[in-house]
């Protein structure tokens, strides 16, 4: 009589895919001093923004050898938290024996270039042509996935992340909320929460709002904590928001038309 094997317990883990937003700090110069300086400066102007945040410590444009275990206790001290770096040589090696493992941070595809057309190149209603049969055109380049479209309002301590594309909402984004998109970020209501376009360095993202009355705006990683109200033209009015070599630029929509 042959025995049969016992029934399978429930594993108690599993492995699944996810998607992890991270904030990337960029270390322009390896001397310690100057490092916890730049980042008790970054700390203050950004309030709780970052606040217990994962970040990747990128050292890729350091030549001297960083003190990487300083360095991470004062991240730790601004309650970041450090998961990984991006360096080589020395200094990889030195950040992976104080526990951080190397991390490659792909660029966000490229995605199509919009431009204004003139008026007089704006095509007139014409007649469908017949259907003819799609050939594949195998020089197209990759373009970036179908915008992500929220259909709620967003509460206090929610994250929505669009990865690679544009975010849409239609609904609120209250305060305390977060919105990112790789791409742009459209808001059809109230934006009072913050607001991060451009999440892996595309500078030509954009946020657009029918209604502007933010926590934060950032695009590219340059960010403008709005403590104090915004021009009576721009606070809870239509805007857009788009960077300007090192500043954020906030025009009304209004003044565009």
């Amino acid at each position: 009589m042959s025995k049969s094997n016992p029934p399978k317990s429930p594993a108690a883990l599993d492995f699944k895919s996810a998607t992890l937003y991270t904030v990337r700090v960029v270390l322009h110069d390896h001397n310690l001093p100057a490092l916890v300086a730049a980042l008790d400066q970054r700390m203050s102007d950004a309030g709780s923004l970052f606040e217990n945040e994962p970040v990747v410590i990128d050292a890729a444009g350091v030549d001297g050898l960083v003190e990487w275990d300083a360095l991470i206790q004062a991240l730790r001290g601004h309650a970041l938290h450090p998961i990984g770096v991006i360096a080589s040589l020395d200094n990889l090696e030195a950040a992976q024996a104080c526990g951080l493992p190397a991390v490659d941070l792909s660029a966000a595809p490229v995605r199509p270039v919009s431009t204004p057309a003139p008026d007089k190149d704006v095509p007139v209603v014409a007649p469908m042509a017949p259907p003819q049969l799609a050939t594949q055109d195998v020089t197209s380049p990759m373009v970036a996935p179908a915008a992500m479209v929220v259909h709620h309002q967003l509460r206090s301590g929610q994250r929505i992340y669009a990865r690679n594309t544009d975010l849409i909402v239609i609904g609120v984004v209250n305060r305390g909320a977060e919105v990112i998109a790789d791409g742009n970020i459209h808001v059809y209501g109230a934006l009072r929460g913050k607001a991060m376009a451009g999440a892996r360095g595309d500078a030509s993202a954009r946020i657009f709002t029918t209604s502007l009355d933010p926590e934060l705006l950032a695009i590219a990683g340059v960010y403008r904590v709005i403590e104090t109200q915004l021009d009576k033209s721009l606070h809870k009015q239509a805007a857009i928001v788009r960077l300007e070599g090192d500043s954020l630029h906030i025009a009304s929509l209004d003044s565009r038309i």
